[in-house]
C-alpha cells in the first residue's frame, strides 16, 4: 500500500489531497472535515492555536492578517522579485525579507510576532496535516 500526496490548482488557492494506492486501485480519501481536498491555508489565532486547511480558510475573513494562503508562490523566489512584490500587494498578510533575501510571512501567533518561510508553512504544517489524514484513515503511523 502506498500513500500519495496530490496537488490540485483551484483558482488562487492550492488544494491538496491524499490518495491511497492498494494494488492496481487508488482512491482519494476524506480528511477530518469529510472533504477529499484540503486547502493549502494556514492560520494562527490570537490564542496561539494553529489551524490548517478548511478550519483556517473558514476564519480568514475575521483573521486575514494571520491567515496565509498561496505561499507556494513564494518558494524559490527572492523577496525583491517582481512576482513576489506584485503578489504581496494583494495579500492581506505581511511578507517580509529574511536576512538571506528570501521572502517570509509575518504573523501574530498567540500575541507573539513570528516569521515563517513558505517551506516551513508547506512542510511543517500542510504536509503534516496530509500525513495525519492518511494515518487516521489507515489507523496506523505513516513514515
Amino acid at each position: 500500500m502506498r500513500i500519495v500526496d496530490l496537488e490540485a490548482q483551484k483558482l488562487v488557492n492550492l488544494e491538496r489531497a491524499v490518495a491511497v494506492i492498494e494494488g492496481q486501485t487508488s482512491r482519494v480519501i476524506e480528511n477530518a472535515e469529510g472533504q477529499r481536498t484540503t486547502p493549502s491555508v494556514v492560520a494562527f489565532t490570537k490564542h496561539g492555536k494553529r489551524l490548517v486547511g478548511l478550519p483556517a480558510k473558514r476564519q480568514a475573513v475575521v483573521n486575514s492578517a494571520n491567515t496565509i494562503f498561496a505561499f507556494k508562490h513564494l518558494i524559490g523566489h527572492q523577496f525583491s522579485d517582481k512576482e513576489v512584490q506584485d503578489d504581496a500587494k494583494h495579500w492581506p498578510f505581511k511578507t517580509v525579507k529574511k536576512p538571506d533575501g528570501h521572502p517570509a510571512v509575518q504573523v501574530e501567533n498567540g500575541g507573539k510576532s513570528q516569521q515563517l518561510t513558505p517551506k516551513e508553512l508547506l512542510s511543517s504544517y500542510v504536509l503534516v496535516k496530509m500525513k495525519e489524514t492518511a494515518e487516521q484513515f489507515l489507523n496506523k503511523k505513516v513514515k
